[in-house]
């Protein structure tokens, strides 16, 4: 089902707005498999679904005769235990995150952190420690992996 997901995002319309980056949400898509279908699936099959989406996501911005950057990124969001991916008409330093973030070229590894991910959105109840909500990043707060692309190459 994730498989299909995936490969799905490419049939959707694509929104790249330079001028009103709110609109590009509608680009923002995420997944969530229950622990069985993780086990079942490898890295590497995920990996081959994004590639090949992201192959079709190039044709469809090169028919749109986008001028600007045009970016495709898949991140694993810890606290809520999926695999996310967007598209924005940003570079790869200026992507739509609050928290801090590294681009990587990696997704390899941001794939197997998501299927090993055995509890996905849980907290272990003795690791939960209340914190006050912060105004901004955190000083110190661990860079999110950011697989980025861009879909004008």
């Amino acid at each position: 089902m994730l498989l299909k997901e995936i490969r799905a995002i490419a049939g959707e319309t694509l929104v790249l707005a330079p001028h009103d980056q709110d609109t590009e949400t509608a680009n923002t898509s995420w997944f969530g498999a229950p622990p069985h279908e993780r086990m079942g699936l490898s890295a590497e099959e995920v990996v081959n679904a994004f590639e090949e989406t992201v192959e079709q996501l190039r044709g469809q911005v090169a028919a749109m005769a986008h001028a600007g950057p045009a970016t495709f990124y898949v991140w694993h969001d810890l606290q809520a235990g999926q695999l996310r991916c967007s598209t924005a008409s940003r570079g790869r330093d200026e992507l739509p995150f609050v928290e801090p973030y590294k681009a990587t070229d990696d997704l390899q590894a941001i794939v197997v952190e998501f299927l090993e991910d055995r509890a996905p959105g849980a907290i272990v109840w003795g690791e939960f420690d209340p914190v006050p909500i912060p105004d901004g990043p955190v000083p110190g707060t661990p860079e999110i992996p950011v697989w980025v692309c861009d879909l004008r190459t």
